[in-house]
């Protein structure tokens, strides 16, 4: 891309950015909530498109400057400083051009929401319960260290330690722009804690991770939903368990069932199951735009497709290997440990890369 059609482009965005700038702080603006807020994340995307447009202007102007001086100066010492200085410069175009390109590039207005994790023991009976368990854990870890807040929205135990199931929100900056690339079959062989031979064993667990619908995203009718209360079970003390706190909500039209019963109280866990259902309802569409980019960038699991093998974590050789990109890394404690950063860097350079490729930017 040349440098003059990038300036093109970015001072189109440095006028809007102002514009909506403007936007923001207009009465009439701030009291539409919906428009309020769509506004001011259009503010915050432009906001490092502009940042990069001030660093790239500066950037032309000194090397004009640094020219400049080679052309008229006669101190030699001068001169060769501004020649180094102009190397330098130089030297920065390329990467800003390309920092630049992958900023231009559409964003998933997805990304900066909020998350719904679910974890689910797959083949390998009690042993997928355990990995499953160890998911939880590794997101937990990651989670903390990203500062993002956990919320337990369900879970079923597993007969031996772990969980058959396990469903979370997840709240923080950027959450599911991160987690997308989580989404599919997770895979572990190692000797599980049941075999008495020391045979190694396959089991799975799957990961399926949702954007959270916003408020006015989803006209959920109250006569579209069959909503049933019970005891809820598992730890949380007689009170969980003897009063009809569990509610499971069932959205008729699609047969979609949501539970919740980690709150003593019915209504937190009432107003916890209507947000995960608004956001199953939500995911439906959501699925269809997944599945119309599937066909071009079949790397990536955020594509749609969950029942892919994405990830295996071999334990005898302490290995880590994502199938998508074909990344192996021999550091497998730190990674069931929540150090995963480095692995969706790896996997989100790759969909840039095939994102330039689609759009046709060398």
């Amino acid at each position: 891309m040349a440098s003059n059609m990038i300036f093109e482009r970015l001072e189109g965005i440095k006028i809007r950015f102002e514009e909506v700038g403007q936007l923001i702080t207009d009465p009439d603006i701030i009291s539409d909530m919906k428009k309020y807020i769509q506004l001011n994340k259009e503010y915050r995307d432009l906001e490092p498109l502009v940042e990069a447009y001030k660093e790239f202007k500066d950037i032309f102007s000194n090397i004009e400057s640094a020219k400049e001086i080679i052309a008229t100066e006669k101190d030699e010492e001068m001169r060769e400083m501004a020649k180094m200085e102009l190397d330098e410069l130089e030297a920065k175009i390329g990467p800003l051009e390309d920092e630049i390109k992958i900023l231009l590039l559409p964003k998933d207005p997805e990304d900066d929401k909020n998350a719904i994790l679910e974890i689910r023991a797959g083949t390998g009976g009690d042993e997928a319960s355990i990995f499953a368990g160890d998911l939880f854990k590794m997101y937990t870890h990651f989670c903390e260290k990203k500062k993002w807040k956990m919320e337990l929205t369900n879970s079923s135990e597993g007969t031996v330690g772990g969980y058959k199931e396990i469903v979370m929100k997840v709240t923080g900056s950027g959450v599911y722009g991160v987690l997308k690339y989580e989404s599919g079959v997770h895979r572990v062989q190692r000797v599980p804690q049941t075999e008495t031979q020391g045979r190694v064993h396959t089991s799975a667990a799957t990961v399926a991770v949702l954007p959270e619908a916003e408020e006015f995203e989803v006209d959920l009718k109250t006569e579209d939903i069959k909503r049933d209360e019970y005891c809820s079970s598992g730890p949380g003390g007689q009170s969980v368990n003897t009063t009809y706190s569990a509610i499971r909500l069932t959205h008729l039209p699609s047969g979609i069932v949501v539970t919740c019963q980690d709150q003593k109280s019915k209504l937190k866990n009432l107003d916890k199951a209507m947000k995960e259902l608004k956001t199953r309802l939500y995911n439906l569409e959501y699925q269809k735009y997944m599945d119309a980019i599937a066909s071009k960038r079949k790397t990536m699991v955020s594509t749609g497709d969950r029942s892919a093998k994405i990830r295996t974590y071999n334990y005898p050789q302490g290995r880590v290997t994502d199938h998508r990109i074909n990344l192996t890394m021999y550091n497998l404690p730190a990674v069931i440990g929540g150090d995963i950063q480095e692995i969706i860097d790896q996997l989100q350079v790759a969909e840039n890369a095939e994102r330039l490729k689609e759009a046709g930017v060398e």
